[in-house]
């Protein structure tokens, strides 16, 4: 039997002791011109596993791909970074939508030489890299190139050919986000439909159509050329929006303060007018010079009477297509307000076009009336709802702690209760009719908005509502991060008098050292077992174990009273004193020790062969392991961590007592 322990041990013990290094790199360098050279940085990735854009919300807890460039007089950065279009998906480790790469990725920086001498240029890639359930932090990469060698011209075929890897690369990645952007700009043309500045334009297109055409099949191509016209129009728009910003600038609007304060404002006014404010609407001259060419005739008079739609509806479109615009141009370069528009143009001309080609259609259609002005409120509600979201933004980056995680959500709830009441005929606005009934449709609605706002309740308090993960701050970004639960007495906030200076307010209000050597000379002193968590600030399933675990009454009286809890961040940035950064070797490479990061992160590799986390080690009094280390993935359960904080108290007391 103590054979059979010794073997299941040795295995669990195997099984946590080793080195993740799921991504390795290549370098290579491209010789452009006489003073100019690409540097480029390739990323082979382990299959199941991805590596982040260099670009993130601000909002997401992952930590970007980051390189640094060590400073030298004889070369120049030109730009940032280069990298191709990331993909973008749903990842279950942060529960957010972020931008990452799969397989295998080129980044490529482009520099200015200034010395026609021989130098190395050398620097450093700082990553994170995740599976769909863990994430690690593997060292430091240091790379180096070697410029105006010998071989400075001797790589440009070799890249010619990798580039056309990473272009077919590139292009599926795109294909994947653009798709979603489609079929959501669809759904928002189809939106803009039913509004009452463009529903009510249907059968009056269709009698111009109907009158116009002298047979069937040229009512048909009138209208196939009248719904294609739309799309020329909107699509231009977005290729002008795209033209005057360019792609690096839509790329980086995402996490600018200014933008989005500005998109905050817009959408504020957007929504004010969608629920009745005032009507936003072109210069009336556009619109009497469009009228004018329409009666040219032939292709540019329905071109034109197209273009006099769009002008026409911009009142109600107008929003709707802005905050598109605001969507697509994030993070998506120049294509994405084209492929935008495409697909709100598509949803807006295909109905017009139809109807015009088969007008016996139309008797299926509603009737106009007050249900358009409802769809249109309902807009305003949501536009509305949706500028928090972007002020929230500017308020994370600059960290002024103004639209905190609390604040954020009372104001949805009173938007989303508001909106319900409105369905329910308890508010009106300037253009509503009489509501004499209530039709199933407002009424299952109303039920949807009325759960919702009832659903974001609870996270006044600290839940964590999974369902709208990403738009409201993040949960460290509180008044109360640790939940208001955690003020009252059953924490160790009311005794924090008992503890050492050295600690600080940790996950569920427990008290922990950040300091190795300061945590384990405390435990010495008080004469309890030491509770090692190896966590990051970056790391999703840490924060898991914290709010759902670590919860639980038991677990949090152990780790409050028991033990001396020595928490250490593996991805903290704050710079150790020069006499304490060294170098040294970690998982056959070198590593610069730097951060308290740097150094948490060689004491985890170094001691205990792995650099997952969580990891929990429990130690006695001189630093040897109690018990099998824990994570995640085999501990991420209240009974199964209870047993094991568990026996670790037994095997200390059967050790000291």
């Amino acid at each position: 039997m103590n054979k059979l322990l010794f073997f299941l041990l040795l295995i669990s013990n195997f099984s946590f002791g080793q080195i993740l290094d799921p991504v390795s790199w290549d370098y290579s360098k491209r010789v452009l011109n006489e003073n100019e050279v690409e540097l480029h940085f390739t990323a082979k990735i382990d299959k199941g596993w991805y590596l982040y854009s260099q670009s993130l919300p601000e909002e997401a807890d992952a930590f970007p791909t980051t390189f640094t460039f060590v400073p030298d007089e004889r070369y120049e950065l030109i730009a940032s970074v280069i990298e191709p279009n990331p993909i973008e998906k749903f990842d279950p480790n942060f529960e957010m939508i972020l931008p990452y790469f799969e397989d295998e990725v080129k980044f490529i920086q482009k520099i200015k030489i200034n010395s026609e001498n021989s130098f190395e240029l050398n620097g450093e890639i700082s990553f994170m890299t995740c599976d769909n359930s863990q994430c690690v932090f593997p060292p430091q990469e240091i790379f180096s190139f070697k410029i105006n060698d010998e071989n400075h011209n001797k790589t440009n075929d070799k890249l010619l050919k990798s580039d056309e890897l990473d272009n077919d690369l590139a292009k599926k990645d795109l294909s994947n986000s653009f798709w979603a952007l489609f079929f959501i700009a669809f759904l928002s043309g189809f939106a803009a439909l039913l509004t009452p500045c463009v529903f009510p334009m249907i059968p009056m297109t269709v009698s111009f159509f109907t009158k116009q055409s002298k047979t069937k099949a040229k009512g048909i191509s009138n209208a196939i050329i009248y719904g294609i016209s739309i799309i020329i129009i909107y699509v231009a728009l977005g290729v002008g929006v795209s033209a005057i910003f360019g792609a690096e600038t839509l790329n980086n609007m995402a996490t600018n303060v200014y933008f989005n304060i500005a998109f905050f404002l817009l959408l504020i006014i957007f929504g004010a007018s969608f629920l009745g404010a005032f009507d936003i609407q072109l210069p009336s001259s556009w619109t009497n010079k469009s009228v004018e060419a329409e009666g040219k005739g032939g292709l540019i008079g329905i071109f034109f009477m197209a273009f006099t739609l769009a002008l026409v509806s911009f009142s109600c479109t107008g929003p709707i297509v802005g905050t598109l615009l605001v969507e697509a141009s994030t993070g998506k370069g120049y294509m994405g307000p084209i492929i935008g528009m495409l697909g709100f143009s598509l949803a807006i001309a295909l109905p017009f076009a139809l109807f015009a080609a088969f007008p016996g259609w139309l008797n299926s259609l509603p009737q106009s009336g007050g249900w358009l002005n409802s769809v249109k409120v309902s807009l305003g509600f949501l536009e509305i709802a949706l500028a928090f979201k972007f002020l929230s933004n500017a308020d994370l980056v600059l960290q002024t702690h103004f639209l905190e995680r609390e604040l954020f959500l009372a104001i949805w709830i009173v938007i989303f209760a508001l909106w319900t009441m409105y369905l329910l005929g308890f508010l009106k606005f300037a253009h509503d009719s009489k509501l004499e009934y209530l039709s199933v449709t407002r009424f299952s609605v109303a039920l949807v908005t009325g759960v919702f706002t009832i659903y974001m309740i609870p996270g006044l308090w600290g839940a964590p509502l999974k369902i709208i993960s990403g738009f409201p701050p993040p949960m460290y970004y509180s008044e109360s991060p640790l939940g208001i639960s955690s003020l009252n007495g059953s924490t160790s906030i009311d005794n924090k008098d008992h503890f050492d200076g050295d600690q600080h307010m940790g996950p569920q209000g427990i008290m922990a050292f950040h300091d190795y050597e300061k945590g384990v000379e405390y435990a010495k002193k008080t004469s309890k077992p030491i509770f090692v968590d190896f966590t990051g600030q970056a790391c999703i399933n840490c924060r898991k174990m914290e709010e759902y675990v670590w919860s639980d009454s038991e677990i949090k009286k152990i780790l409050m009273n028991d033990v001396v809890l020595i928490s250490l961040y593996v991805d903290e940035k704050i710079k150790l004193p020069k006499d304490e950064q060294y170098e040294t070797i970690l998982a056959g490479k070198p590593k610069k020790v730097r951060t308290t990061g740097d150094r948490w992160m060689v004491l985890q590799a170094n001691k205990y062969g792995t650099n997952s986390q969580p990891y929990y080690v429990f130690l006695d009094l001189d630093e040897n392991q109690l018990i099998e280390p824990a994570n995640y993935q085999d501990y991420g359960k209240v009974e199964l961590f209870k047993d094991w904080l568990s026996r670790g108290l037994d095997k200390f007391q059967e050790k000291y007592n």
